[in-house]
This record gives C-alpha cells, sequence and structure tokens, in this order.
C-alpha cells in the first residue's frame, strides 16, 4: 500500500508544520507555537473536513513548492501568495480534490503573508508535548523539529470522509483581506502607567513600520520613539501573544507566535484577539498604527469573528459531519470535550 505524502520540491523562504500550539508547558519554559494567523488556519480545516486543531503547512511570502503523490483534497487560506497548481491559479478559501503528481507552487506576495495549506486528515508527524507545532529555536515539534527542506517527505493522516463529499466547499464569505495600512485595535497595559500621557499619545498617533528585523516570534517596529517615565524594565512576567513590548530603545515589538514565555520589558498594550491575524499578515514595509478599544469592544469584535466562523462551520456541516476524534476506553473510563475558541479538547478520567 502506497502511503499518502506530500514531497517537498522547494522549501520556500520558510515553510512549517503547524497548529494551533503547544499548551500548558509555558510554566517550563516552552513557548505556545502554532500557527501566526489562526483565523485562516480554522478555516483551512473546516474546508477540507479535519478538526479544527490539526496541523497544517504555514507558508511565508513565496517560494514554496510540493507535490502530492496520491489523491486527495486541499484548501489554501490566508495571504495570498499567488498560489498555482500545476501552472494554473488556484482558487483560495475553497476546498479543491488534488491528483497523484500534482504540483501546488506559490509565486509572489499579492497580500498579506503567510498562507496555510490544509490537507484531508492532516499531515501526520509526531505530536510533541500534546503539539505538532514547530518550533525552530529549540527544535521541538513538527517535521524533525526545524523549516521544511528540499526532499522532505510529510505523510498524510486519514480524511474524514469520502474526498468527493469535501471537495468543492467554499468559505468565500469568511475570506479576510489583508491591507499593507493596518489599524489594530489594542486594549492598555498592563504597564501602560510606565509612560507618561505625551508619550502615549505618540504610540496612539503615530504611524510605525515593520521591519525586516519581524518574524514568528514578534514584529519589530520602526517609527517615533516611546519614552518611559522611569526605565524599561520590569520584573518579568508572562506575556500573551499580541503583547506589545517597549524596550530601552523605545520601539514597539509586538510579540506572537514563537514569543517568550516570559519577559522583563514594559508592555504598553496588547492587539485585541480578533486584530491577531491581520498583524499577522503583515509583512516588512507594512505599515501599523494603533486605536485603544475598551474590554467590551474587544470581546464584541471576537464575538463578530467567531460568528463568522461558527456560520462556516454550520454550513459545512449540513454536507459533511463534523469529524470526532477515536478514543479507546477502558473499563470505568469517562471522556469529556470541552471547547474553546472554536478548538476541541478531550480528557480521559477513571471513575472512582
Amino acid at each position: 500500500m502506497i502511503v499518502a505524502r506530500v514531497k517537498i520540491i522547494k522549501p520556500g523562504m520558510l515553510t512549517t508544520v503547524q497548529d494551533q500550539g503547544r499548551f500548558g508547558y509555558q510554566q517550563y519554559g516552552v513557548p505556545v507555537s502554532g500557527v501566526m494567523d489562526p483565523y485562516a488556519y480554522r478555516v483551512a480545516n473546516l474546508l477540507v473536513g479535519n478538526l479544527l486543531g490539526e496541523s497544517v503547512l504555514e507558508v511565508t511570502l513565496m517560494g514554496l513548492e510540493l507535490e502530492f503523490n496520491r489523491e486527495t483534497v486541499i484548501a489554501v487560506t490566508g495571504g495570498d501568495l499567488t498560489p498555482q497548481l500545476n501552472s494554473e491559479p488556484l482558487s483560495m478559501w475553497k476546498s479543491l480534490r488534488i491528483k497523484a503528481g500534482d504540483r501546488l507552487v506559490f509565486k509572489a506576495v499579492k497580500a498579506g503573508c503567510r498562507s496555510y495549506i490544509a490537507i484531508a486528515g492532516g499531515i501526520d508527524v509526531p505530536s510533541v508535548m500534546g503539539s505538532k507545532s514547530t518550533y525552530t529555536r529549540g527544535t521541538i515539534g513538527g517535521y524533525e523539529g526545524r523549516a521544511l527542506k528540499k526532499e522532505d517527505k510529510l505523510d498524510l493522516g486519514k480524511p474524514s470522509a469520502d474526498l468527493s463529499e469535501l471537495e468543492g466547499r467554499s468559505a468565500a464569505e469568511a475570506a479576510m483581506e489583508y491591507p499593507s495600512t493596518i489599524t489594530l485595535r489594542v486594549l492598555p497595559g498592563p504597564q501602560d502607567d510606565a509612560f507618561s500621557d505625551k508619550e502615549t499619545e505618540t504610540f496612539y498617533s503615530s504611524a510605525y513600520q515593520v521591519t525586516n528585523e519581524s518574524d514568528r516570534m514578534g514584529f519589530r517596529l520602526e517609527g517615533p520613539v516611546i519614552e518611559h517615565l522611569e526605565k524599561p524594565d520590569i520584573i518579568s512576567d508572562g506575556i500573551a501573544m499580541g503583547a506589545i513590548q517597549v524596550p530601552g530603545h523605545g520601539r514597539p515589538i509586538v510579540m506572537m507566535a514563537d514569543r517568550q514565555t516570559t519577559g522583563g520589558y514594559t508592555k504598553i498594550a496588547n492587539v485585541i484577539t480578533a486584530d491577531l491575524p491581520v498583524m499577522a499578515q503583515a509583512k516588512p514595509g507594512d505599515e501599523v498604527r494603533f486605536q485603544k478599544v475598551t474590554l467590551d469592544e474587544a470581546m464584541t469584535a471576537l464575538q463578530k469573528m467567531e460568528e463568522v466562523l461558527e456560520k462556516v462551520k454550520g454550513e459545512l456541516k449540513e454536507k459533511t459531519p463534523a469529524p470526532q476524534e477515536s478514543i479507546s476506553l477502558k473499563p470505568g473510563q469517562r471522556v469529556f470535550r470541552i471547547t474553546i475558541n472554536g478548538i476541541t479538547y478531550t480528557a480521559t478520567v477513571e471513575e472512582r
């Protein structure tokens, strides 16, 4: 029997295996990692009938070329990196049937920075600390803990349904736009009191540019300097995705998926969850501005985003039943499932 695989012909600038992230290990110094754009990631998995936490390929900027050795179904979402299938334009935000020998290529950036390739059944790599995500700095997870290279071969999982039921599914109404001029809504704090009103106003009224030094760990921004009232250092505390640090040089850094677990610089604000996908798609040279919002406004924005995802999920579920994890239970065991932000976690407990 031929194993379903994807072969990397050209790896592009940076292509890694990612999922929703590695949770529960930050107290040991292990970063969460996972996809940069959780919204596009979830839509991609929905389109091919995967569990929302299944692994995908995250493609950065351009250059990836891969070949399929068996028939399958894929979906490409996120930034428009001019995907082509066998030299023909590929429709994004839609599931497509793939034949053995087909080649998928990403030519150049049109909008955004990162594309997500979901494949029916997911990518069969070992789960490390509960996640298939790649953390390259620590050589953890994914494919050998590194970015993909030429001639790598990725095994694929088993699709949740017949391929004929998974192809031709569309989520066009969920497609996001990724402009090169971005306004990010943020919540102030937790150390916004380390700055004067004048410096805080500078932060909210200025335009910043994404620099070439930006990566999956964080986006370094170039623009007006923000001076501290006293010093930039604090007693190290936890760092959330989207936290905006201001080190001693006074230029903001937006922390992202591969951020360190703790940090000792002041954080002037935090990008709201609903705007993280937009931040994730920023590329060098893009302009970023910040807009202060309330917690209620942040929650409303998140609710609207989740409603879009639920609508897509509902429409696709009418065509294909949602996949369920197969769990073997021993006598006296029970299984519980809880869904948080659209991702389902499973726990097995023994009755006493």
